[in-house]
C-alpha cells in the first residue's frame, strides 16, 4: 500500500496522475485498490468514485451504465441517463475537467473501457488521481499509464501467515505435533 501511495503523490497538485495496479488474477489488486481508496482522506478530493468489476459490468450492462454511475457519484446526482457511449465521454470531459477526483477503475480488461471512462488526463481537474486495476500490463502501456505497481503472489511463508490470520484469527501458526 505504501508503494502505491508513493506513486499517487496525493499532496502534489501539478496535474492528473493515472496509476496502474497489475498482476495475475486473485493476487489482491482490487483489495489493494480498495485499501488505498479507504485510506485516502476524502478532503483531498472534490469527489470519490470506486467503479468495481468494470469488465463484468461493461459486458453485462454496457459502458454507458458505468459512465452514468461515474457521473452520478462524482456530481452527487441521483440518476444520469446516457443514450450513448459518446455522450458519456463528452459529459465526463466537460463536467469533470475542473473537479479534483479520486477514481478507481477496478478489473479493466480492454482499451475501450479506459477510453470511455478515463480517456485522458485532460478529462479531470488538477490533483485528480485515477487508479486502474488490471491483469494486463500491456493495456496500461497502451493507454500511456507509466506509473505502475505489480502485485506479486505471496511466498510460501507469507501465504501461510495470511491463511493463519484469516482462517484461525491468529498471528502465529500453532505447531501441531503428530
Amino acid at each position: 500500500m505504501l508503494e502505491v501511495r508513493k506513486l499517487l503523490e496525493v499532496g502534489c497538485y501539478d496535474g492528473v496522475h493515472m496509476i496502474g495496479i497489475h498482476g495475475m488474477g486473485g493476487v489482491g489488486k482490487s483489495t489493494l485498490a480498495r485499501a488505498v481508496y479507504n485510506s485516502l482522506i476524502a478532503e483531498n478530493f472534490d469527489s470519490l468514485c470506486f467503479l468495481e468489476d468494470v469488465r463484468e459490468k461493461s459486458n453485462k450492462h454496457g459502458l454507458e451504465h458505468l459512465q452514468s454511475i461515474l457521473m452520478s457519484e462524482v456530481l452527487g446526482k441521483e440518476e444520469i441517463n446516457l443514450t450513448s457511449k459518446q455522450q458519456g465521454i463528452s459529459m465526463i470531459k466537460c463536467r469533470l475537467k475542473r473537479k479534483k477526483i479520486l477514481l478507481i477503475l477496478d478489473d479493466v480488461d480492454n482499451l475501450e473501457q479506459l477510453r470511455a471512462l478515463a480517456g485522458g488526463c485532460d478529462w479531470f481537474g488538477p490533483g485528480s488521481r485515477i487508479i486502474i486495476t488490471t491483469r494486463d500490463k500491456q493495456l496500461l502501456a497502451t493507454h500511456q499509464v507509466t506509473r505502475t505497481y505489480e502485485v506479486r503472489e505471496l511466498n510460501e511463508n507469507d501465504a501461510l501467515r495470511l491463511l493463519t490470520l484469516k482462517a484461525f484469527k491468529r498471528k502465529r501458526l500453532i505447531q501441531i505435533m503428530c
